[in-house]
């Protein structure tokens, strides 16, 4: 097996492990001590937490038992099987977080940091493949449906019906306007964060060097478009190179550029989404 899928294969476990921990960390010692209900699996097992003393955990994998069921048939079998490993690893890590020290009983700063780490780790299980279960199966389910609808978008949308739930129980208007904040703040950071891995960039380069399309693709896994182009001002006949790059690979492949036409003239342009042969959509 080659090495490169390995290491992909490797990132993304990691990533689905790392998002499991920080969604854990979020409920256990920002959001279940402060009864801050942001919606979905995490809000109900603070409701029935706080109203029955039923374990956080065992919530959790009724909830998810039942969800995956219906999900199965649409989701796939990866999917589920990485649900269930997601939704037992945040089960195991709020079990052990909930014998961390109360950081600050300031409600704010838990609101604050507890969306930004829950959102965070989302995130990160979403991009994995996988997910921690709850709402984020019903958004997957629902993004099946409405591909055009973001990930993060849809688990907002779920997840208001559980926080007008909490307003029923506890009967605090602010405690759900705490969650309301919350919820919309986790939700910006899971589509933050989707976004921010989506985006590119896209390189046009105009030159009079017809080695350097050559040369660019010799050194780089990138794709190079030759296109035919006149100067509007010159009316000097020159090539327009056109390269779809990751964010991260626009200074070495301007260095590259420079370094056969030092006169080239190179201009980059952020794309929100490129689909094809080395990019992956993040969803």
């Amino acid at each position: 097996m080659e090495v490169k899928p390995l290491l992909i294969k490797a990132k993304n476990h990691f990533f689905f492990v790392l998002g499991a921990v920080m969604t854990a960390l979020a409920i256990s010692v920002f959001y279940l001590p402060n009864k801050i209900v942001t919606g979905g699996v995490s809000g109900l097992s603070t409701i029935l937490f706080h109203v029955f003393e039923i374990a956080p955990g065992l919530t959790y994998f009724v909830v998810n038992a039942i969800l995956l069921l219906v999900g199965f048939k649409y989701l796939g079998r990866d999917f589920v099987i990485k649900t269930v490993v997601g939704a037992g690893l945040v089960t195991v890590f709020v079990q052990v977080f909930s014998y961390l020290p109360v950081l600050t009983e300031d409600i704010v700063l838990n609101v604050v940091f507890g969306s930004i780490v829950y959102g965070f780790g989302i995130g990160l299980t979403l991009i994995s493949g996988g997910s921690t279960g709850g709402t984020d199966i019903l958004g997957r389910l629902i993004q099946y449906k409405l591909p055009s609808v973001r990930i993060g978008s849809a688990m907002l949308v779920c997840d208001f019906a559980v926080i007008f739930t909490s307003l029923l129980v506890f009967k605090n208007i602010e405690l759900a306007m705490y969650g309301i904040i919350a919820l919309v703040a986790s939700s910006v950071s899971i589509n933050f964060l989707i976004r921010a891995l989506n985006v590119s960039k896209l390189a046009f380069v105009i030159t009079t060097k017809k080695e350097l399309s050559k040369q660019l693709v010799s050194t780089s896994p990138r794709g190079v478009t030759v296109v035919d182009v006149i100067g509007g001002y010159t009316g000097v006949e020159k090539l327009m190179l056109i390269c779809a790059l990751k964010a991260k690979e626009t200074p070495s492949f301007q260095a590259r550029v420079l370094a056969v036409d030092p006169e080239a003239f190179i201009i980059f342009s952020e794309s929100e989404q490129i689909v094809g042969n080395g990019f992956y959509v993040y969803r």
